[in-house]
């Protein structure tokens, strides 16, 4: 997100100092006066991207709290759950044509009966910072047995995504 911000940003930047250079070109005005009018029009825009940068990162922010809201929920739901966390094997994420992030997902139960998963996934971008989180609900898998799944991101996402189990209980 923050390399499509940059690069609004870049090109809002280069029409507003392309339109002045025309400007210029076609005007009598003076040269400081056309660079005076230049420079208020591009201080303009950058505060007006600025702002458009700051609503985007402000909104991705309450998308990804509504997800981690969502998910904490999904996951108190369960009751007498016991963690799983090496029950579970993630794949590799793939972005889908959407932008939207998939990743499979491998539930093997270790146990002498059945369980059902619930599965609280964190996508995050290189640096660590949570993108989105959803929880995945697995059918009972057999005893000694494994089950496929995927986890969806819920938005799409941007750049190199890693992805983790933040939470795994069985039941």
């Amino acid at each position: 997100m923050n390399r499509r911000i940059r690069s609004t940003a870049l090109l809002g930047t280069a029409v507003v100092l392309g339109g002045a250079v025309l400007a210029g070109c076609s005007s009598d005005s003076s040269p400081s006066s056309v660079a005076s009018s230049a420079a208020a029009a591009v201080q303009s825009k950058a505060s007006e991207l600025a702002s458009a940068a700051s609503g985007l990162a402000s909104s991705a922010a309450s998308a990804v709290a509504s997800a981690e809201a969502a998910a904490s929920s999904a996951v108190a739901a369960v009751k007498g759950g016991l963690d799983a966390d090496e029950d579970v094997e993630l794949g590799d994420p793939v972005t889908g044509s959407d932008g939207r992030t998939d990743v499979p997902i491998t539930v093997t139960n270790h146990a002498s009966q059945g369980y059902r998963y619930t599965l609280q996934i964190d996508f995050e971008d290189a640096s660590g910072n949570r993108l989105d989180t959803v929880v995945v609900n697995v059918p009972e898998v057999a005893a000694g047995a494994s089950a496929q799944a995927t986890a969806r991101s819920n938005r799409t996402l941007s750049g190199d995504v890693k992805v983790s189990v933040a939470r795994a209980l069985r039941y």
